[in-house]
């Protein structure tokens, strides 16, 4: 069964729920802390549930309600949290030992944005640590487990997250992206995940990895989530979508060089499956060509990397024992990279910003796959593709980690599960500062599919 055939509401259907009477943000949100208790012990996807805290929010979301207040569609509608995100009076671990205790002072600007619309907070989701990793292994507090084979990952490093909205532990999240980290859960999960354009969501209040690629955006299970939770991040007041959208007559570009290189068959057969379908819906795709991405995988290094251990500086000085060892090695490991490779990768950066726009000039998206495998067993450290041998956290973030360099928007929709039942996916990119553009033609593509 895929992993979103569970049942489990979408932010929109239970929203008109809440409204119309047939249930109640008490309701809803007991029904999520019930899945947690049920599932969290084996999936393990949150490190903090909020159950009182919860219940008392729905409470009130109840009696707004009754009252004849209405704040949205996120009003009353239980939701999680990364914990890399800081909540008033509850610890912000990373899912590190290094900050054990690390109780916030305050909200991040996201969290009050969200509690304006009327959210319900459940708790904060478990990830890879520190956010520096794809799979969601390294984790203080554990693994978190696919939740179809739990001998396999979810994908990284917003992973509790993506499992807590597929198993219907809450309707929707927020997480991270500085490679990858929002989009590869959840294609591995099969929801959608979005990273809206650089900057267009604050980060504040939230632990960094790297600056400059840090993205905050929503993991969700439609497309009409994913807008009405980006449209709550970034403080503005829903449009919402039509109830009805016309066979997609947008021009797509599909940079095949590098980006269908690699690729795992179950994934190659379900893109070019999607491929197929949004042809004869009526879409135009045309081949585009992106000169130097293959450079993108380096260049992202040498940023990301000295930008972490920039970061991190101090408490690999202090407690270099309280991170996991691969997380520490990577952290140590940046901290030996020169300022004229940082420099040098940043115009690097430009020159891929560039090519980007170019691909995008003659077409509204891009369309790639999101991840080139499948959910690999947890532990997993090479994986071979078709005669590629490489590093599990190298393919996965081979397809996404160019679009953090460049700042555009990026989302990952299901596109139907292979032969062994795991999800696949693919990814529309849009020109930057178009993440709405960007959801309008995500939704014709979301209705459009592969099976």
């Amino acid at each position: 069964m895929m992993a979103t055939d569970t049942g489990a509401p979408t932010i929109t259907g239970l929203a008109r729920r809440v409204r119309d009477g047939t249930t109640t943000s008490e309701a809803a949100t007991a029904s999520c802390l019930e899945q947690i208790a049920r599932l969290n012990p084996t999936l393990n996807a949150f490190i903090t549930v909020l159950a009182d805290r919860a219940l008392s929010e729905a409470a009130r979301a109840d009696r707004e309600r009754r009252a004849g207040i209405d704040r949205g569609p996120l009003h009353g509608v239980p939701l999680s949290l990364k914990d890399l995100v800081d909540v008033a009076g509850v610890p912000t671990t990373a899912a590190s030992n290094v900050r054990r205790g690390a109780v916030a002072s305050s909200n991040a600007p996201i969290v009050d944005r969200l509690e304006r619309a009327g959210a319900v907070l459940v708790g904060k989701c478990n990830l890879h640590e520190f956010a520096y990793g794809t799979t969601s292994d390294d984790s203080a507090f554990g693994p978190v487990r696919h939740p179809q084979d739990p001998g396999r990952s979810p994908g990284g490093s917003s992973g509790g997250s993506a499992v807590a909205v597929a198993t219907g532990m809450c309707a929707g999240s927020i997480g991270t992206d500085t490679g990858g980290s929002i989009r590869i859960p959840s294609a591995l999960c099969g929801l959608v995940g979005l990273k809206p354009s650089y900057d267009e969501v604050p980060r504040d209040g939230i632990v960094p990895l790297s600056w400059s690629l840090d993205h905050v955006g929503p993991l969700a299970r439609s497309v009409d989530d994913a807008w009405i939770l980006f449209n709550a991040l970034r403080d503005a007041a829903p449009p919402g979508l039509p109830r009805h959208v016309a066979p997609i007559r947008a021009r797509l570009g599909v940079p095949r060089t590098y980006f269908l290189d690699v690729l795992d068959d179950e994934v190659r057969t379900k893109f070019e499956e999607t491929v197929a379908r949004l042809r004869a819906a009526g879409a135009d795709l045309e081949d585009v060509w992106i000169p130097h991405v293959a450079e993108a995988a380096s260049v992202y290094m040498h940023i990301q990397a000295a930008e972490a251990a920039a970061y991190h500086a101090p408490a690999l000085d202090r407690q270099p024992s309280a991170y996991s060892p691969d997380v520490r090695m990577r952290l140590e490991a940046g901290r030996y990279l020169l300022a004229e490779d940082y420099v040098r990768a940043q115009r690097g950066r430009q020159v891929l910003r560039r090519e980007v726009d170019a691909a995008l000039s003659t077409c509204a998206a891009l369309l790639v796959p999101t991840v080139p495998i499948r959910a690999p067993a947890i532990g997993a450290t090479d994986i071979d593709v078709g005669g590629f041998t490489a590093p599990v956290r190298t393919l996965m973030l081979r397809l996404t980690q160019l679009f953090n360099l460049t700042g555009h928007p990026a989302v990952s929709i299901p596109a139907g599960a292979g032969a062994s039942g795991l999800p696949c996916a693919v990814q529309l990119v849009g020109a930057r500062g178009g993440t709405e553009r960007l959801l309008w033609l995500a939704r014709a593509v979301e209705l459009h599919p592969a099976p």
